[in-house]
């Protein structure tokens, strides 16, 4: 009985397999005897936790990203019996160093446990690639969120907007002003705003330089001598020109033989009265201008470019413009001039768009904000935005090779608009760039270079080994 108390603490101290009894018969005999991690492996696990201690759980056994064994869990809520081991190389490829299992800049010879008892990670040789490019693993590429797109043509669509005023056309402002002295013998029912016709009348003036005019022209084409040659009345008819007399005087003078005692004065062209100074009865000196008429069917729209916007005008380029009297309208023209001076004070440059305005629904000195499309006809290779990683001084992007592998390339861009910019140089049509967490790739790719830098610093695990036997 004393034997088999004996055999049976043995068996339960050292988790042996096998036990011993002693029988009724007196003769040895073997059976299997359960042992702690025997019985424990038992059992069904409900669950299986992150080896980390990290709040993840799967409900059958799964590696997470490292290649460690989740732990099961059982009913008692024990874990297994016997700790992890720290991860052991499992290849014969050479281990360079230890680096910590949370990503910070720490690195060890030898392997070690961080403050929270995660073991340290082995870096093999190789796995620092040399070619200068960034390798992630799957897990962590999915949960940084890593996306990639095909570089490919597109037409970059650059608007320029900039706001403005409306002018008057200069060529379509008649002003009537006398050119001998005159007197204002009435004025047509005519104001400032009214809009007139072409021929129209606006006013009856008397000159008596004028009617002197008139005489002499009449006196030679009704002569019997010289009435029938043309020659001799041009010269008193060019006088009746140059003293500006309307055109549909002359000839209704030509055709009664009669010289009116006061000359009617009509509209020169079809628009607006801007300016009225005629008043029934006044003295008319040489010079003074008794109308001022505009035709506002076409009106420029005069805005301000950014001087770093200037590259992308060009004369002929389609405009919409939008007023802010009127919500929702687009009126649409083109750059008629783009004028050659610099604002030293606001740095813009002024550029002329002719409008079309019909409906004289653009008035003078109006508020307007211009868009100009500057897109080019032919596509050019575009990337997103978002894809750039800019330093200021240098541009770059981030090239997936694909497995995991990253490659940092510097480029040259252009004209950016629409979500994307222009590549001019440093990528080739179809290739695929990161153009989502970009910045958390090359953070990595910080990091990875200052583990390698500590990495080159730190002693060898011989050294450490050597060294701890030299202080013993």
């Amino acid at each position: 009985m004393k034997t088999l108390r004996l055999l049976t603490l043995l068996a339960l101290a050292g988790g042996l397999a096998v036990g011993a009894y002693w029988s009724s018969h007196g003769r040895w005999s073997a059976h299997a005897e359960a042992t702690p991690a025997a019985a424990q492996a038992d059992r069904t696990p409900l669950y299986y936790r992150d080896p980390s201690g990290a709040p993840l759980w799967s409900a059958s056994p799964k590696q997470d990203d490292r290649g460690r064994d989740y732990l099961p869990v059982y009913e008692d809520g024990q874990a297994p019996a016997t700790a992890p081991k720290p991860p052991q190389a499992t290849s014969s490829r050479k281990i360079l160093y230890y680096r910590n299992p949370m990503g910070l800049p720490d690195t060890s010879p030898v392997p070690k446990k961080d403050p929270m008892g995660m073991n340290y990670v082995p870096v093999y040789e190789g796995d620092e690639a040399d070619d200068g490019t960034v390798k992630l693993s799957p897990g962590k590429i999915q949960r940084t969120g890593v996306k990639s797109e095909p570089v490919e043509r597109r037409t970059i669509r650059v608007t320029v907007k900039a706001p403005g005023t409306i002018q008057l056309d200069e060529r379509r402002v008649s002003v009537i002003a006398m050119r001998a002295e005159s007197f204002v013998q009435k004025v047509a029912d005519v104001t400032t705003g009214t809009r007139v016709k072409a021929g129209q009348p606006l006013m009856e003036i008397y000159s008596s330089a004028v009617a002197s005019a008139a005489a002499e022209y009449l006196a030679t084409i009704t002569s019997k001598t010289v009435g029938g040659v043309e020659m001799y009345g041009r010269g008193s008819r060019q006088r009746l020109v140059n003293l500006d007399v309307p055109e549909q005087v002359i000839a209704e003078m030509e055709k009664t033989r009669r010289a009116p005692v006061t000359i009617h004065w009509s509209a020169p062209r079809d628009g607006i009265v801007l300016e009225r100074n005629a008043i029934e009865g006044m003295r008319a000196n040489p010079g003074d201008v008794l109308f001022r008429i505009a035709d506002t069917s076409v009106v420029w729209a005069l805005v301000d470019i950014a001087e770093r916007d200037l590259g992308h005008i060009a004369v002929g380029q389609s405009v919409a413009v939008r007023a802010r009297s009127f919500a929702g309208r687009i009126f649409s023209g083109k750059i008629a001039i783009v004028y050659p001076q610099v604002n030293r004070d606001t740095r813009t440059v002024r550029v002329r768009i002719e409008l079309a305005n019909p409906d004289a629904a653009l008035l003078p000195d109006m508020y307007v904000d211009a868009e100009i499309d500057t897109a080019d006809a032919a596509p050019v290779l575009a990337i997103q935005d978002s894809a750039v990683l800019d330093t200021g001084t240098r541009q770059a992007v981030l090239v997936d090779k694909g497995k995991g592998r990253f490659e940092p390339r510097e480029v040259k861009l252009g004209r950016r608009g629409g979500g994307y910019i222009e590549v001019r140089d440093g990528l080739a049509d179809g290739e695929a760039v990161v153009t989502s967490a970009t910045f958390l790739i090359d953070a990595e790719s910080n990091l990875k270079a200052a583990l390698k830098g500590f990495a080159e610093g730190a002693p060898q695990a011989s050294d450490a080994g050597h060294a701890a036997g030299e202080r013993k």
